[in-house]
């Protein structure tokens, strides 16, 4: 993906991290000694005095934080259960809390723990039982990640003071329109949500007018509402791949706006092209129905100063070819370095 917007640049680059990028991990063997006052199934580098490891070590529990923690890495353990009183000396130091790859079910996390966590900054939750969300009191909140959990339901209001969170992934759910109706109304600061792999029907309601970035590939949306996108000023990116869309469920113009500049509908059930903004910039439709290359979807008018900014479109997998283009395409598409029909 080449010459998108920085911000959206950095956004999806920090998508892609590998776990340790995301948590500033450094392996064991790197660590060094241990201060006194960690616990003795973790590591806390004298030259990281605030940070302590507990990662991959089979802990079934979440061991008592020391005073002057700020980051915790519990990730890739066999933690059921977070007991009272463990997080009693950082209830308001307490900046990143890392319980990913475990096994903790929301029975199990008792009262006075995450819900005492005044100052927490990160919260990564994914791989393990939950139903519904784990929240912080924390207003300094700004990326909260619960991705491969059994998630049935977002309750609205959870997030409506979280006023310095900027990322929601809650990918690979059980999520449906009903349960996040709501959600994530309130932080307006928000510049990606991922709702990925669940089992929506639409795109989700309520999203703040922040939002440079939603993913909502693998559901089971069939329509994107009229004016949706007009919500949605700052949108950058968006992805609806693997749907089930089809040309009624989407009306005229709705992707018609300046500031998309990627849109993914492959993998979705479209007969022709939706008409789209000259400013997008990358195109997928590969693996849908189209039938025929309009070319009045791309370019409402073609001049030396109208034309589509399209760098990559793909229609591979549907029933156009490249003699399908109509002889004016090539003025249409300038600035394009591909167009993939095979």
């Amino acid at each position: 993906m080449l010459l998108l917007r920085l911000p959206l640049l950095f956004l999806l680059v920090s998508v892609a991290l590998c776990q340790y990028d995301d948590y500033d991990y450094q392996p064991a063997s790197r660590h060094g000694p241990s201060g006194p006052n960690c616990h003795q199934e973790c590591d806390c580098p004298f030259n990281f005095p605030t940070a302590m490891y507990c990662d991959s070590r089979k802990l079934k529990f979440v061991p008592v934080v020391p005073t002057g923690i700020k980051y915790l890495y519990l990730q890739n353990n066999l933690i059921e259960e977070i007991k009272a009183g463990v997080f009693d000396n950082v209830t308001d130091t307490l900046r990143w809390l890392i319980l990913d790859n475990n096994q903790i079910t929301n029975a199990k996390i008792e009262k006075g723990t995450i819900d005492k966590l005044s100052a927490l900054e990160k919260l990564f939750f994914s791989n393990n039982n939950l139903t519904e969300p784990v929240i912080p009191p924390s207003k300094s909140l700004d990326e909260l990640k619960i991705m491969h959990n059994q998630l049935s339901k977002f309750p609205s209001g959870l997030l409506s003071d979280k006023e310095n969170l900027t990322s929601v992934n809650v990918q690979n759910n059980q999520l449906t329109s009903d349960a996040i109706g709501g959600a994530f109304k309130g932080p307006k600061k928000m510049l990606s949500l991922d709702v990925s792999h669940n089992k929506l029907k639409k795109l989700p309601a309520g999203v703040p007018g922040s939002l440079e970035i939603l993913y909502a590939d693998y559901n089971e949306i069939d329509i994107v509402g009229a004016g949706y996108l007009g919500k949605l000023p700052l949108l950058q990116s968006l992805r609806i791949s693997h749907n089930k869309l089809v040309d009624s469920g989407i009306p005229a113009g709705v992707f018609n706006v300046t500031s998309l500049v990627e849109l993914d509908l492959s993998f979705n059930e479209l007969k022709s092209i939706p008409e789209i903004n000259e400013n997008l910039e990358q195109l997928y439709l590969q693996a849908n129905k189209i039938e025929k290359f309009e070319l009045t979807s791309l370019c409402k008018y073609v001049s030396t100063t109208s034309f589509s900014h399209l760098k990559h479109l793909r229609l591979d997998g549907n029933m156009v070819t490249h003699s399908s283009m109509p002889p004016e395409s090539s003025n249409c598409l300038r600035v394009a370095s591909d167009v993939i029909f095979e």
